[in-house]
């Protein structure tokens, strides 16, 4: 416990530190979560991540999640996508030049692993560019459902989610969960009202249940996938607490919510 406190406490200086700089520092910091992230991707299927495939996998994720169209104003106005887009192209042209050994199954891990983390990280990057406020009240409802999750179903919990994917989830801890989201939520609402412009304070609290459903959500599937992989961990990067998809599994299902609801 000390071991994650001591290093959780690290972690969470250098990001809020990041966090606080925002633009291109930021938006480099968090674009190269997502080349790491894509690592332990790699990682758990047994893949090479310095390989033909890796190395523009990791390109993929990172273009995904940097603005690049603001910095490289010639390209289109979709440019992470058109980029991401090529990226994808040259990863399937492997199919044609080792088409014995690299099938298109093969080609398809890659490509949409780095959808599954370049997309949630680029809409963390484009909170920021909103706004702070929208980054930290994102944080604070998938850290309330974790926390009120991991209490409530201590205390409470009887009946099994999904067992199939994280036996130790229960119903009672998810209820928990986004219960402790909205007190946490309307805490945050009421000391800074921007923070759910341009809804009304009732619409974002009905929100916040389907941003702790969502943040659930994305935790489920990374137990999944770590489940599927057989691995306790995504990675070792932060001592007693995993990877980076260990700490961002939830973010990276909830920052795109917020963005479809337009909140940033």
């Amino acid at each position: 416990m000390r071991e994650r406190v001591i290093y959780g406490g690290i972690a969470g200086v250098i990001f809020l530190a990041f966090l606080a700089i925002g633009n291109l520092p930021f938006q480099l910091f968090v674009g190269a979560l997502a080349m790491i992230a894509m690592t332990e991707l790699f990682k758990m299927k047994g893949l090479e991540i310095f390989s033909f495939e890796g190395v523009l996998a990791m390109l993929a994720a990172f273009v995904l999640t940097v603005p690049i169209g603001n910095y490289l104003t010639f390209l289109p106005l979709d440019a992470s996508w058109t980029c991401f887009g090529l990226i994808s192209f040259m990863i399937l042209a492997g199919t044609v030049f080792n088409s014995q050994s690299y099938s298109f199954d093969d080609a398809i891990f890659p490509i949409a692993s780095a959808v599954y983390v370049g997309f949630g990280f680029q809409n963390l990057v484009n909170a920021r560019l909103d706004s702070v406020s929208k980054v930290l009240f994102a944080i604070f409802i998938v850290w309330a459902t974790d926390i009120g999750a991991y209490m409530i179903g201590r205390q409470l919990g009887r009946n099994k989610l999904l067992p199939a994917v994280s036996p130790n989830k229960t119903i009672e801890g998810s209820l928990g969960g986004i219960l402790s989201a909205l007190v946490v939520s309307l805490v945050f609402m009421l000391i800074d009202k921007s923070v759910y412009s341009p809804k009304s304070f009732l619409v974002m609290l009905i929100l916040v249940i389907v941003f702790s459903v969502f943040a659930q959500f994305g935790d489920l599937v990374e137990s999944a996938i770590k489940r599927h992989f057989g691995v306790k961990d995504s990675g070792k990067l932060i001592p007693g607490h995993g990877g980076i998809l260990d700490r961002f599994d939830s973010m990276i299902f909830v920052f795109p919510i917020m963005h479809f609801f337009g909140l940033f």
